[in-house]
């Protein structure tokens, strides 16, 4: 089974393959000129989804996680780590 990699780099091939054609192509009201517009835009996302790609999920992710740790704070995970051991329940209610 191909990686996910391969088939992107097979389906903007094919899109641009595609363009190409279209670029020889007249046809009425402008729309040819406005599938290449489309080509163009699939190619773009293709590329994107090629580059995110080589980066493991993980990492996106990762790089999201330490600011939202810092706004809680450590006396929230000081009051986690209590519940969990008088099996007090799950997170603390939203002080408002």
């Amino acid at each position: 089974m191909p990686s996910p990699r391969t088939e992107l780099r097979t389906l903007k091939r094919l899109l641009a393959e595609a363009d190409s054609i279209l670029s020889t192509t007249k046809l009425p009201e402008n729309r040819a000129e406005r599938c290449r517009e489309l080509l163009r835009s699939a190619l773009a996302v293709t590329d994107d989804l090629a580059n995110q790609a080589k980066m493991p999920a993980a990492a996106i992710l990762g790089q999201r996680g330490g600011s939202q740790t810092a706004k809680r704070g450590s006396e929230y995970f000081r009051q986690l780590a209590a519940m969990r051991k008088t099996r007090g329940g799950g997170r603390p209610r939203k002080a408002e």
